[in-house]
């Protein structure tokens, strides 16, 4: 089944539409431009064949193939998120296909001095005579997730087109604001009717991953006191200082760049300080529920030895869970994780089940009575100018969708 020419076609005209998302935006999506894909692919949806496509005010994109089987079996969703993350603009991307590639280097950029290194990424050359597709060294390239945009839409086109190929009823979606961790905020599970569902947000050809981390996130305020430096001795309470000493207290050995596979780790991602005053904030990660309560509470225990140290409460903080892993909501019924992995051993793809060092929209929907593994769409490199995807491996992507159908009739 060769799928290349839709799939390109497709996946060049979504990168293109800036769909990057906003954090701390007050409105739902966090960028109105999120709705100018919204809007192409309810009229492509339509097109393709499919039902019931609609978008919501919310920004989600639904759609249904009906049932072409005269007997009642799990309804099953796919979906993917249509924005882009905050951390590298989405903005004029301008797309570039390398066809055959040769295995060296891959040079992006020549003016800008932006390159695919093969010792630095030495995994590109597995993808030697494939096509590749990058950005233009400016930007991230988009393949998060409109990658599993494009394949989710041409296997239900593909199904569409070969009505011989018995499916029950399918469930797709698209939303918004899944890179600021608000994705599924205004989902409604219970309207979407699928039973089950997969998430198209991995990497590599073979990802399958059904846990991810349990998230929380904490901002924490110090109120300094600041006197003047020739007259402070035991009156100043330097805020800067004290947000250093907090941040000293936490475990070296658990910050990301030393942390792996079910490892978590604190990681510090805003400091913000004068004398007077300072602000710390921190993402709390940990696949062990058990350990994951132990870390946010051992933030706690600091902040409050800090304040009996200096005599009053000169720091607060604002704690919140983000999501949690959904293993818990998945071992129930794991047999979609095998009908998954089958697939893939089916169609000669090693299956990679591992765990995600990160979080994904079916990680809430799993909480929300969806459960969600989430799959490969073949990129690497997400959010940086350096992000490639190859088009074969959208192709198996593509492949893999199809006979996860198969099986599900079985």
């Amino acid at each position: 089944m060769d799928f290349k020419k839709k799939l390109l076609e497709r996946f060049l005209r979504y990168v293109q539409i800036d769909t990057q998302s906003k954090e701390n935006s007050d409105t739902y999506p966090s960028t109105k431009k999120q709705f100018d894909l919204a809007h192409l692919l309810v009229k492509e949806l339509k097109e393709v064949g499919l039902s019931d496509v609609e978008v919501d005010q919310f920004g989600y994109v639904i759609a249904t193939l009906p049932s072409n089987i005269n007997k009642d079996i799990p309804v099953i969703g796919f979906l993917a998120h249509m924005d882009t993350a905050p951390d590298m603009s989405g903005k004029d991307v301008k797309p570039q296909i390398f066809e055959n590639y040769n295995g060296e280097d891959l040079v992006i950029s020549k003016d800008l001095g932006v390159k695919i290194s093969t010792s630095e990424f030495p995994e590109i050359k597995q993808f030697k005579g494939n096509t590749i597709i990058t950005a233009s060294g400016d930007t991230l390239l988009g393949a998060d997730d409109k990658a599993g945009i494009a394949e989710i839409i041409t296997a239900m086109e593909y199904l569409v087109k070969n009505p011989e190929i018995q499916h029950g009823t399918i469930k797709v979606a698209f939303t918004p604001d899944e890179e600021i961790g608000k994705g599924v905020d205004h989902f409604d599970v219970k309207k979407f009717g699928a039973d089950y569902a997969y998430t198209l947000d991995g990497g590599p050809v073979g990802e399958l991953e059904f846990e991810n981390f349990n998230a929380a996130g904490i901002a924490i305020k110090i109120q300094g006191r600041n006197i003047h430096p020739g007259y402070a001795k035991g009156r100043m309470i330097n805020a800067i200082l004290v947000a250093s000493e907090i941040n000293s207290m936490l475990p070296v050995e658990q910050r990301p760049e030393l942390t792996q596979d079910y490892e978590g780790f604190f990681h510090i991602i805003r400091f913000l300080g004068t004398v007077e005053e300072a602000e710390i904030h921190y993402i709390i990660r940990d696949h062990n529920r058990e350990k994951f309560e132990q870390k946010k509470q051992l933030i706690q225990d600091i902040i409050e030895l800090v304040n009996k140290k200096y005599g009053s409460e000169i720091v607060r903080f604002q704690l919140e869970d983000q999501y949690y892993n959904m293993r818990e909501k998945i071992e129930p019924v794991y047999r979609i994780v095998e009908q998954a992995k089958q697939a893939m051993i089916e169609l000669g793809i090693q299956p990679v089940i591992k765990p995600i060092r990160g979080g994904t929209d079916g990680a809430k929907l799993s909480y929300m009575g969806l459960p969600c593994p989430n799959l490969f769409t073949g990129g690497y490199n997400f959010h940086g100018k350096l992000e490639y995807i190859p088009l074969e491996s959208m192709e198996k992507a593509v492949s893999v969708i199809l006979k996860i159908v198969e099986k599900s009739v079985k």
